[in-house]
């Protein structure tokens, strides 16, 4: 079937100079920046508003949520990355096919994993280390928060699918709804209300409905999009190698919560119930720094998926080579920008406590050594998702986010006490640029983009 477009909008076949594809990448970055944003109002309300106790709670049960909806993660990247190249191999009702199946297969598993994070969710938060003080905001914060985990889910889905679909404005637009009504319940429940951290959790959960239920209406409807959902029965084959492809994603996800469970026990044993708050407003601001990167790769995935299809190995070369220049470019900015900017970052979420503050202005700004090369992997795993090398970006990223990190947040501190959990990321960062370049090197051949 013969795909018809806008012509006057920017199409997945085309020829990407710097400002086309910057062009196409906004909306994404834009998107995920926003979305960082509205989750870190959740921290800024509960830690001005409720205390440093129950903001320690909620970053403390973070990462166990984080693991769950994770799984959406994974089905809309390997989901996107096979529905883009179907669409450059010209087959665009088999393209829909397989995007509906992503859609159903993540409303299933969003439903099953909240009914298991509600049930254990006691025991987990033990198991993470909430002491008797926090273990009831830990609890009311994971249940609250689970009862829209499939909307979460699918809103991670359709964050890739909308760029798919040459339709990343909407996606914009569907994440700026969420994340105003986010901050707006935010300052209604907590601060008004006085619901402390259940009313952050009603909030993203209320927010998560709105960003994952209105693409879902979307793409039930007739649309100018290059897809939509369609009847169609699931073929778990296919669906199995999506997600393979895509599990780099929940290994990122999945991994990343791991690791910040670690870098939890190592402060509460380090520097006590501060360390584990100082890591919460670093992670609040990483969120922000590294949705670019993320925003970028969600662009450029069915970008090159597309041209891997329809084997155009020129314009692989070309978005590999402009995309690692823009992401070192970036990495320097956001050293800079997030140097400059620790003490008012740090001021406005703990400036009620001066040696909290203090702690918290120090660790960001080692921590913001990172950035300069998280770009470079974080697209390198990416790339090789959506040339459907699963293995490769799964590689990539289980060994930046688990494997280097979980080494240097062990060692590092045993030498250099607090700050070698500080300076954990960056030593990772290190290792995986290197890992990363590695295997563009080696599979250079393959896939012929050098």
């Amino acid at each position: 079937m013969k795909i018809q477009r806008n012509k006057n909008a920017i199409q997945l076949s085309d020829h990407f100079t710097y400002k086309k594809l910057l062009r196409f990448c906004v909306s994404p970055i834009v998107m995920m920046v926003f979305t960082s944003i509205y989750g870190v109002v959740d921290g800024l309300f509960v830690s001005n508003y409720v205390g440093k106790t129950s903001f320690a709670s909620v970053n403390l049960v973070m990462p166990f949520i984080m693991v769950l909806g994770g799984t959406g993660f994974m089905i809309g990247t390997g989901g996107s990355a096979l529905v883009a190249r179907t669409l450059g191999e010209g087959d665009r009702e088999r393209a829909n096919c397989y995007f509906t199946m992503m859609v159903k297969l993540t409303a299933i598993c969003g439903i099953a994993l909240s009914v298991i994070g509600i049930v254990f969710m006691r025991q987990v938060a033990f198991f993470l280390g909430a002491t008797e003080a926090m273990i009831g905001e830990c609890v009311t914060y994971g249940r609250v928060l689970l009862l829209t985990n499939a909307a979460f889910m699918l809103q991670n889905v359709f964050q890739t699918f909308l760029a798919t679909a040459e339709k990343p404005k909407l996606g914009l637009a569907v994440m700026v709804a969420a994340g105003v009504t986010n901050m707006a319940l935010d300052a209604l429940f907590i601060a008004g209300f006085r619901w402390g951290v259940a009313g952050a959790a009603l909030a993203t959960g209320l927010s998560e409905c709105i960003g994952g239920l209105l693409p879902l209406l979307y793409f039930l409807r007739p649309n100018s999009s290059l897809l939509r959902l369609k009847k169609t029965r699931m073929e778990f084959r296919v669906l199995a190698k999506a997600c393979a492809n895509g599990s780099s994603e929940l290994v990122t996800n999945l991994s990343g919560s791991l690791v910040s469970m670690l870098y939890n026990f190592q402060l509460m044993r380090f520097a006590g119930e501060d360390g584990v708050a100082a890591y919460g407003v670093i992670m609040y601001v990483q969120f922000i720094f590294v949705a670019v990167f993320i925003g970028y790769t969600i662009g450029t995935a069915p970008i090159v998926g597309y041209h891997y299809g329809a084997g155009n190995h020129k314009e692989l070369k070309n978005m590999l080579v402009k995309s690692l220049l823009l992401m070192g470019t970036a990495g320097v900015c956001m050293l800079l920008l997030a140097q400059t900017l620790a003490a008012p970052l740090s001021r406005i979420f703990v400036g009620y406590d001066p040696e909290l503050f203090a702690m918290t202005r120090h660790a960001l700004g080692i921590f913001a050594v990172s950035f300069v090369l998280a770009g470079h992997s974080i697209f390198t795993s990416s790339f090789f998702t959506a040339l459907s090398n699963g293995g490769v970006s799964a590689a990539i990223s289980f060994l930046r986010t688990l494997v280097f990190q979980t080494l240097s947040v062990l060692v590092l501190p045993t030498v250099l006490g607090v700050d070698g959990i500080w300076w954990a990321i960056t030593v990772a960062e290190i290792f995986a640029f290197l890992i990363s370049l590695a295997f563009l090197l080696a599979k250079r051949r393959k896939y012929k983009y050098f």
